[in-house]
């Protein structure tokens, strides 16, 4: 997590340090010469992760007022007092990580994390918070409070999981025939009227003919996550082989996506143990008989999930990452 410190006093600046040495950042100071206080905010809240004021809670919410937009976009904030006696986290607290962090912060310095989110104050089940230490995107950010309502009202919610999840369930927490029944589901293949979470644990394999340009790449894969009915947003990485490695098309596509891209020479490839769908063209081009699938196992060191699917001169597979989901949601020690 990428966190930035601002102290307004020789005393909270000497605090805002010790505090960086236990999770580093950047480290300012607001006045007598040094930043300003709403262009700071305005900078740091668009770059990092977490925002900590060292100093008045009154300050921080009056500086981060104008860029609030929403819990699913939204750094953390947390404000700890000047003496260290109090973490208060005032923004994001879930999904953004700022009531752990508060816990963080306390332990380094001695304070009180002073959580305020209702599922918490409640000893409840926080989907909001489970679906990020699993490492997932939800999809339906305006349904949490859904699923949070039934729980604070003393109402069980049902689960659905395409993946077997680790250790106790939580209280008020029950598993649902299907996903189309489920209050949440934990799954690659989103159905139903629930809330989806969607693990970020897949490797899309790319195969394609040279030249191919980017818009061409996209269409093709707007088809493919259409006729194979998963979520884009689990893809974490692409993956392809060394020969395509300068293609501008695939390069651009990647980098639209946001995706790291791992290229890999036949020889890596032709090492990698499966069942494969074989061809003799891409052998008789490439040296490998397949690319997408291979080159996406290779990536993501784990298994394939969606195998060759072929269109518009592009082929594309998907391999998914190891994943041990469990019901943990809180760093509490």
């Amino acid at each position: 997590m990428t966190c930035a410190y601002l102290a307004f006093t020789e005393k909270g600046l000497a605090l805002a340090r010790r505090l960086a040495e236990v999770l580093p950042g950047s480290v300012s100071r607001c006045g007598r010469g040094g930043v300003g206080l709403s262009e700071w905010t305005k900078v740091q809240f668009a770059q990092s992760a977490a925002l900590i004021f060292v100093g008045a809670a009154g300050i921080a919410v009056r500086a981060i007022a104008p860029y609030c937009r929403s819990k699913a976009s939204d750094p953390a904030v947390v404000v700890v007092d000047e003496c260290g006696k109090f973490a208060v986290p005032l923004l994001s607290g879930h999904l953004g990580g700022a009531n752990d962090l508060a816990r963080q912060l306390g332990k380094a310095c001695g304070a009180v994390p002073v959580i305020t989110t209702a599922t918490d104050a409640n000893g409840l089940f926080a989907v909001d918070e489970w679906a990020k230490k699993q490492h997932c995107i939800v999809l339906e950010v305006e349904k949490i409070k859904q699923v949070s309502g039934k729980l604070l009202a003393g109402d069980t919610v049902k689960f659905w999981s395409q993946f077997p999840i680790a250790g106790k369930r939580p209280d008020g927490v029950m598993p649902a025939p299907a996903q189309s029944a489920a209050d949440f589901a934990l799954t690659l293949f989103p159905e139903g009227e629930g809330l989806h979470l969607i693990p970020k644990i897949g490797v899309l394999g790319v195969g394609c003919k040279r030249g191919t340009t980017a818009q061409q790449l996209e269409t093709a894969f707007a088809a493919f996550c259409s006729s194979v009915g998963f979520a884009p947003e689990c893809i974490a990485a692409a993956a392809s082989i060394d020969l395509k490695q300068n293609e501008a098309g695939l390069l651009e596509f990647c980098k639209k996506h946001r995706w790291n891209a791992a290229f890999c020479p036949a020889e890596e490839l032709r090492s990698v143990q499966g069942v494969f769908t074989p061809s003799a063209f891409v052998q008789s081009v490439t040296g490998v008989d397949n690319v997408c699938e291979r080159a996406a196992v290779r990536a993501a060191g784990g298994k394939l999930c969606i195998k060759k699917h072929p269109g518009g001169g592009v082929t594309f597979a998907l391999a998914l990452q190891p994943f041990a989901p469990d019901w943990r949601w809180q760093n509490v020690e």
